[in-house]
């Protein structure tokens, strides 16, 4: 696959771009090694194909970001639709947006993503999966979350109104489910080796590794404390602790979570090569689950990652050791039908994680 395809899937089938549009790219420059500068030449050459006015605004990048730059606002007042191919767009992905132009986030951040199937995959089958997950989750009685290294979680989800709950920015390529509200659950949360932010901002230290198996003891939403390792717990009380009074924000809160749905998002690092890029880049794919935690709103500042998570709803195994299971969803076999490409995918899946 082509650059262009995943451009013309993000502009045509995300964004919803019509020719004579505006369209504002909002970008990170290459130097700040996040973005590869030939995503943005990319995108900006497929929205000049559709006949669409391409203008292009350097917004940097902020380790800290709590609102839009006044002149950024402004121009996007004037644009029909806005990409962010920066991480402000991530890092303000649940703040508020102005209401006019389409907002779409890109997490398509080099041409080998946004030429390979993570990108070029049909959005629209991407969202009708969104759709059966969030379904499921909305109408389950039980939700028990386990993986290898013990998590060991249930409750009954409490899903927010279908106008809330979430982001109302569109994420490009679609790649988890609406977050589902932990304030029913308990119980014990494994973490993958290590805690790292949420991608809202970036701190220092970003990530604390553990040197043996740590768990975080949840009840109703609330850390009630870790196990593990006596060196292991003191250094995941000191991250939180810290993190928690440098935002004034709730320490034990944990406030959602939710797991990867696509079968092609694929990180090829060591994830400890770079934590700030595989927190932002691998959680699409299944064999990451997330919970955001330190902060009782989305995403919280500290994330807890479960890998190879085996998620049943109601006794059915929607995620096996981290691997989805479309077909095991109401309106999961139709959707695979309908879509030869992604049940393709679901079949054989990448899962390269970093880890």
């Amino acid at each position: 696959m082509s650059v262009m395809a995943g451009a013309e899937n993000l502009l045509k089938n995300c964004a919803e771009l019509q020719r004579g549009e505006r369209l504002l790219i909002a970008y990170e420059p290459e130097g700040h090694g996040y973005f590869e500068g030939g995503v943005r030449a990319g995108v900006a050459q497929a929205a000049q194909r559709m006949g669409a006015q391409v203008t292009l605004f350097d917004v940097g990048f902020s380790p800290i970001a709590t609102a839009l730059p006044p002149e950024l606002l402004a121009r996007m007042e004037e644009a029909d639709v806005v990409v962010f191919l920066a991480r402000l767009g991530d890092q303000l992905r649940f703040a508020e947006m102005p209401e006019h132009p389409r907002i779409v986030v890109s997490f398509a951040v080099s041409c080998d993503m946004l030429g390979s199937p993570f990108a070029t995959l049909s959005h629209g089958a991407m969202l009708r999966l969104r759709d059966c997950v969030t379904a499921a989750l909305d109408a389950a009685a039980e939700v028990h979350l386990g993986c290898p290294r013990g998590t060991d979680c249930r409750g009954r989800p409490v899903m927010p109104p279908a106008e809330s709950g979430g982001t109302t920015l569109r994420r490009f390529p679609m790649s988890v489910s609406k977050p589902v509200p932990a304030l029913s659950f308990s119980g014990r949360i494994a973490p993958c080796g290590f805690l790292i932010g949420t991608g809202a901002d970036f701190y220092t230290p970003y990530s604390v590794e553990f040197d043996g198996r740590l768990l975080a003891i949840m009840e109703n939403g609330r850390l009630l404390g870790f196990e593990g390792e006596a060196g292991d717990v003191a250094a995941a009380n000191a991250q939180y602790d810290r993190v928690a009074e440098r935002f004034g924000i709730d320490r034990n809160a944990i406030h959602s979570w939710h797991a990867g749905i696509h079968p092609a998002c694929a990180y090829r690092e060591p994830a400890r090569k770079n934590y700030e890029c595989w927190g932002g880049l691998a959680f699409g794919n299944p064999r990451i689950l997330h919970f955001h935690s330190c902060g009782a709103f989305a995403p919280g500042e500290i994330s807890l990652n479960v890998l190879d998570p085996t998620i049943e709803i109601d006794g059915v195994a929607i995620w096996e050791s981290g691997r989805l299971c479309p077909e095991r969803l109401p309106g999961g076999a139709a959707l695979l039908s309908d879509h030869p490409d992604l049940a393709r995918l679901v079949a054989d899946p990448d899962r390269r994680v970093g880890l």
